[in-house]
């Protein structure tokens, strides 16, 4: 039940005291302004309506002042509360954009598609679905680069990530440096689950790191590794343009190092998956989604609708009446 709310509720203990001091005060003025020798004189007298009502102006003046003070307390009506589960975990996406990732191996409704092209729309749909935690995005080929630093700006990080082109980066494939960028921005994290999602499609050949030497970095800072496979082995269809414009395929074949990064996953806490297919790629994601959701305090805000308004009008109307009382039924005479 949504109950009425002071934003300076301490400021309602004045009201006692006003109502003291304006009492003793009244009482002190309080006197005829006939003074007679005997009360014999007017003794016979009837008492009139205006002198057993003549409290009213007064009765007013005090209603007026404790109204001020009402809407000086700052009241206010709860309107909603929101609540939010918050899940406290910052997860850095480390993606391989070296050239293999242009070869063409998934299928998407009968049509080829790019490694990259279905990595980042399933990136996305990972995206949209971490509402509550901060998320980074670092790309690596022969060296690696920030994209976008953590954040809660999803909107942001999607459009970053929409930018994110092959051929950028010399082409060759530094996972150790993949790792360490992403390290880099997760090491002074506060959150309560830290995690890398690292996707490769090749084999560690370039960079002044060794990918296990990051891993192990990575578990002395408690940081979680979860290594994606990605792409077919064998030969795999590239495209290729050549000096006229035109576009062909040539098959190639890349090497694959499923051993480093299965011992990266399981030396740093995380888990090893192999994306063979378009399927199985999604499911990757979705499975890491399920997997890191490290429950928090309840966090949540309130909105208010300030009601003073209504109280300092209300003291307005009172006190133009008390005025238009004052100077003519209960009118005094000096």
């Amino acid at each position: 039940m949504l109950m009425p709310e002071f934003k300076t509720p301490l400021v309602l203990l004045l009201i006692p005291v006003l109502l003291a001091i304006v009492y003793f005060d009244h009482k002190r003025r309080q006197s005829s302004s006939f003074r007679f020798s005997s009360l014999s004189l007017i003794g016979q007298l009837e008492s009139t309506w205006r002198l057993r009502w003549s409290f009213v102006p007064f009765l007013l003046r005090v209603l007026v002042l404790v109204l001020l003070l009402v809407a000086l307390a700052g009241p206010r009506k709860l309107l909603a509360v929101s609540k939010l589960n918050t899940e406290g975990i910052d997860i850095v996406l480390a993606l391989d954009v070296s050239g293999s990732m242009s070869a063409e191996d998934y299928v998407v409704n009968g049509q080829r598609i790019s490694r990259l092209g279905i990595i980042k729309k399933t990136v996305e749909d990972f995206i949209e679905q971490r509402k509550t935690d901060r998320l980074g995005l670092i790309v690596f080929g022969s060296q690696a680069y920030t994209v976008c630093p953590l954040t809660h700006d999803h909107d942001w990080l999607l459009e970053n990530l929409r930018q994110v082109r092959l051929g950028v980066i010399q082409d060759s494939t530094a996972i150790g440096s993949g790792i360490a960028t992403s390290l880099l921005r997760l090491k002074n994290s506060k959150a309560k689950s830290r995690v890398i999602v690292l996707l490769t499609d090749g084999v560690n050949n370039s960079g002044k790191i060794l990918p296990l030497d990051a891993a192990k970095m990575a578990q002395a800072l408690g940081i979680k590794i979860y290594t994606i496979a990605a792409g077919t082995k064998g030969i795999v269809p590239v495209p290729v343009t050549d000096a006229f414009g035109n576009h062909y395929y040539e098959n190639a074949q890349f090497d694959l190092d499923e051993d480093s990064l299965k011992k990266i996953a399981d030396m740093t806490g995380g888990q090893y998956f192999r994306a063979a297919d378009t399927d199985s790629l999604r499911q990757i994601y979705h499975q890491i989604d399920m997997l890191e959701k490290t429950k928090s305090e309840e966090k949540g805000y309130k909105l208010y609708e300030p009601t003073f308004g209504f109280f300092v009008i209300a003291a307005l109307l009172l006190l133009a009446l008390e005025i238009i009382l004052t100077n003519s039924l209960f009118l005094k005479i000096p």
